[in-house]
């Protein structure tokens, strides 16, 4: 650290640290967790309560991970694992120093809404973006979790950094462990050259893993060892890399229910659900639809090139009484296809289209003698199927995301139905 031109103070125990911390300006605090007179996660609830707390990282033996989870829920920067990694520990200093002073996030960015909820949400924001724990965003498909992830990454000292995102399900499995983790020339059949992986690609900055609940078993044993390392193995490579990644990650599906039928590993879930952000549905915050809808039409009309429509009350009524499965992007659908079909100078309940009061139809009884049951399941699946493609505009990869299935175990599905 003197070597960074850093000047360090040192204190043996917690009281020393406490008055260290009282009597000077500092800009990071290192704590060991075994110390003299209690430990480490004592010194982050005292920095944590003081009147301008700076970024604190834990040293923990290793293996030590639920300890360092621990921390950082109350509120830790970030963690170092003995023995300690000298160039690790020099981006945590650096990410650290470029901490600035919290500022509030303001309605902008598509992350409108006055509501209580969104209010919320925007501060958690704020608070977590100046966090190194990994988060994890959940909330229905349509919520905006992406955009959730970005405003964390322009908010954070990573902001200079990469941002990339990737949609777990979108990855062929026999693909993931190259895309993730880079390759090198030679390693396989087809392999030409070295190749960066995601990771070393955001090296620096942050890394989002939407619909993560997509990985396989087998690659979230290694994703898990590269949040617990900090470093990676490229295919066909002898050495790990350190690497110094932020991760988000992100999934409509239930994680929960996913770890107690074994499709999600709990170690795995632990680690990467440190801080949860979870996103209100848009039935939840129908206060927000006005400011959401006028927002979205001027973008759209800015995009074609054209004038922005009025949105009668009415229409505006009829919006708000309305279920929005699809959230924020099933207003943006409905909005836009207004825009396309509408004759006047004003957007109305017309134009909307919308079923109100409609959430899902009712499923005709089953009866052995009207059909056989394998027919009776067959047809309610087509149906489903079929009312999601035509919501999804006949894509099959937005489809796929929105019924919560694999590319592929769509593509089988409508195979198997006669819909392809």
């Amino acid at each position: 650290l003197n070597r960074m031109n850093i000047r360090t103070l040192c204190a043996e125990d917690i009281k020393t640290a406490k008055q260290q911390l009282t009597n000077n300006s500092i800009d990071i605090c290192l704590t060991d967790m075994r110390l003299p007179d209690g430990d480490g996660l004592d010194l982050v609830d005292f920095i944590q309560n003081s009147k301008q707390p700076m970024p604190v990282a834990v040293i923990s033996a290793h293996g030590s991970m639920d300890i360092a989870i621990q921390a950082m829920k109350k509120g830790a920067f970030d963690f170092l694992s003995k023995p300690i990694d000298i160039s690790v520990l020099r981006e945590l200093v650096k990410n650290a120093l470029k901490m600035s002073p919290p500022v509030s996030l303001a309605s902008t960015n598509g992350l409108l809404g006055d509501s209580a909820l969104m209010q919320e949400v925007r501060h958690k924001i704020t608070k977590v973006a100046r966090s190194q724990a990994p988060i994890y965003i959940s909330g229905e498909s349509g919520t905006g979790k992406e955009l959730v992830a970005r405003l964390i990454h322009q908010q954070s000292p990573r902001q200079s950094g990469a941002f990339i995102a990737v949609n777990c399900g979108a990855i062929p499995h026999e693909l993931m462990e190259s895309e993730f983790f880079g390759h090198k020339k030679g390693s396989f059949t087809g392999a030409g050259s070295d190749k960066k992986g995601l990771f070393q690609a955001a090296d620096g900055g942050t890394l989002f893993l939407d619909e993560i609940a997509d990985l396989p078993l087998s690659l979230q044993v290694k994703l898990l060892r590269t949040i617990q390392e900090k470093k990676v193995r490229s295919v066909g490579a002898s050495q790990e890399e350190a690497v110094n990644v932020r991760l988000l990650s992100a999934t409509h599906k239930d994680l929960n229910k996913l770890v107690e039928e074994g499709e999600f590993r709990l170690d795995l879930y632990y680690r990467i659900n440190v801080i949860e952000l979870s996103l209100p549905p848009l039935r939840a915050r129908k206060s927000d639809i006005p400011e959401l809808a006028n927002y979205l039409l001027a973008r759209l009309a800015a995009d074609n090139e054209q004038e922005q429509p009025t949105i009668s009350s009415e229409a505006i009524a009829s919006l708000k009484n309305y279920h929005f499965p699809g959230n924020v992007r099933e207003l943006e659908n409905i909005l836009e296809r207004a825009m396309a079909l509408y004759e006047g100078g004003i957007i109305d309940v017309i134009d909307l289209n919308l079923v109100v009061g409609v959430e899902h139809p009712r499923v005709k009884k089953f009866n052995p003698s009207d059909v056989s049951l394998e027919d009776y399941l067959e047809n309610i699946e087509k149906d489903a199927l079929g009312k999601a493609l035509e919501e999804n505009r006949w894509n099959k990869t937005a489809t796929a995301k929105a019924l919560g299935l694999s590319f592929r175990s769509l593509r089988y599905r409508l195979k198997k139905l006669g819909l392809d």
